[in-house]
């Protein structure tokens, strides 16, 4: 059995080897032990509320029961831009305009903001190789959305991602390459893992303020803005289907597209419902297609948990499960859970 919990301690090597296996280019949890660390116990930290929750960082991992092995990892970071300036780039348009003359000429430009300042970011979303596929991208993405919603008191009412933007195998980034580099004595890599670390402050010391005409840069730098990597556009696409949308904003690093939704938008929240269990002796059969099987969350803080089984243990009264679901959830007969489905269905009123 698969199943979502918060981040531990003991997750730190298989949080390193599938960072390390993600390459280079994925800031938020670079192959460096020191930082995923840093990051686990600022997770723990969270949930055991020795921080402000409205602060906190939100790690999650999956968990392949059967060996106790931590196979993928999903996060939350509650607020961005409260200790650290959190910068972007605007893609926006710059009009010249001479009557005189008759030019009329548009100039895509980039513009340093900050407008992200106090949202909610989800993000860190790695899954081992051997895992992918049947779903399990799927929940460690939607996942998220389950705890967003049950304590939304903690989080924005706008959410985003910041998407891995273009890079080659050696990671290095075209946008970087005509832009960053000219600027900062050192490369991509380098930059986004200081980024990583949370050496912010040489973005605000070293990045031109003045705004950048796209026109200026090279076409191979032109190209990749607002552009994902190859790796990302599953979980573009999953987001999408959420109802994610591109705002505007890119990474300053590699152009990498922003999406955002507002939390009540986002369609795993809209589509949540509300069950008490009900336990049953027959077992539900784990082999059922991602289509087939829902989300169940046991609304857990320090040890939220979820798990997924067929959309036929769901009845109009009580979700139906057995004891070895209950024994994973943390719960007894006639807790109150949350449901919503694993995939997007055909329609919004899904039962």
């Amino acid at each position: 059995m698969l199943m979502i919990r918060t981040i531990q301690e003991r997750d730190l090597d298989d949080l390193y080897a599938m960072a390390e296996a993600a390459g280079k280019g994925l800031t938020t949890l670079p192959p460096d032990r020191d930082v995923l660390a840093g990051k686990i116990e600022d997770a723990r930290r969270t949930f055991s509320q020795q921080c402000p929750p409205e602060a906190g960082l939100y790690l999650f991992g999956l968990e392949d029961t059967a060996t106790g092995h931590c196979v993928g990892v999903t996060g939350i970071q509650a607020r961005v831009g409260l200790d650290e300036v959190f910068y972007n780039y605007r893609l926006s348009m710059t009009v010249s305009d001479s009557r005189e003359l008759g030019v009329h000429v548009r100039t895509p430009t980039l513009y340093l903001t900050n407008d992200m300042t106090d949202s909610t970011e989800i993000g860190s979303l790695l899954l081992a190789r051997n895992y992918r596929g049947g779903g399990n991208g799927l929940l460690l993405s939607r996942c998220r959305f389950l705890f967003l919603d049950e304590y939304r008191q903690h989080f924005s009412d706008k959410i985003f991602a910041e998407m891995r933007g273009v890079s080659d195998d050696q990671g290095r980034s075209p946008l970087w390459d005509a832009l960053g580099s000219n600027f900062f004595d050192m490369e991509f890599v380098e930059a986004d893992r200081l980024s990583a670390r949370g050496n912010k402050s040489f973005i605000a010391e070293l990045m031109p303020h003045y705004p950048i005409y796209l026109s200026l840069l090279p076409e191979s730098a032109r190209e990749v803005i607002g552009q994902v990597h190859e790796n990302t556009l599953p979980a573009l696409k999953m987001l999408q289907a959420e109802g994610f949308n591109f705002n505007g904003l890119v990474d300053i690093f590699d152009g990498g597209p922003v999406v955002e939704a507002f939390l009540h938008n986002i369609r795993t929240i809209r589509q949540c419902i509300s069950r008490p269990v009900e336990e049953i002796a027959t077992p539900w059969p784990d082999e059922v297609s991602a289509s087939g099987r829902v989300m169940v969350s046991n609304r857990g803080f320090e040890d939220f948990r979820i798990i997924t089984v067929p959309v036929a243990a769901v009845t109009p009264d009580a979700l139906q499960l057995n004891a070895r679901h209950l024994e994973a959830l943390g719960i007894e007969e006639g807790a109150q859970v949350r449901i919503a489905p694993l995939t997007i269905p055909v329609k919004e009123a899904w039962f």
